[in-house]
């Protein structure tokens, strides 16, 4: 089930990847709070449908997922014209080994944020960063 959370503010769409309830609903009150339009997959097969529906400005990626990991994911979005530059911020709390962190970094997200080490407003920080950048 994918949900879209409307609000006007800065008119931009952030798509945010993860299956941890606490977190989408953390994230979504965050993000809707800061004027953005928020869209919600619970796995990378939903958030693949939904990104490209959508074309949303930013996602936000778990790694460890069911259904389609993130990694896989961003693998098959990179493989569209539009998913070739769609920015992407992994958000997880996966541990990467070298092979891992190759095959992520290969698929070149926007930015990675270790969630246990990242507060939600430092994850609205780097997106308006991220955004704000894609302007200029």
């Amino acid at each position: 089930m994918i949900n879209k959370i409307k609000s006007t503010k800065r008119n931009q769409r952030i798509l945010i990847v993860d299956d941890e309830p606490s977190l989408l609903s953390a994230l979504v009150d965050k993000f809707t709070r800061a004027g953005f339009t928020a869209l919600v997959a619970k796995d990378g097969k939903e958030g693949l449908h939904s990104a490209f529906k959508n074309h949303p400005d930013l996602i936000l990626l778990d790694i460890i997922m069911p259904v389609m990991d993130g990694v896989a994911m961003m693998h098959e979005l990179r493989k569209d014209p539009w998913g070739k530059n769609a920015s992407i911020i992994i958000l997880t709390n996966y541990d990467t080994n070298d092979s891992q962190l190759f095959q992520i970094t290969t698929d070149s997200p926007s930015y990675y944020l270790v969630k246990s080490n990242t507060s939600i407003d430092r994850v609205l920080e780097k997106v308006k960063e991220i955004l704000d950048s894609k302007k200029a």
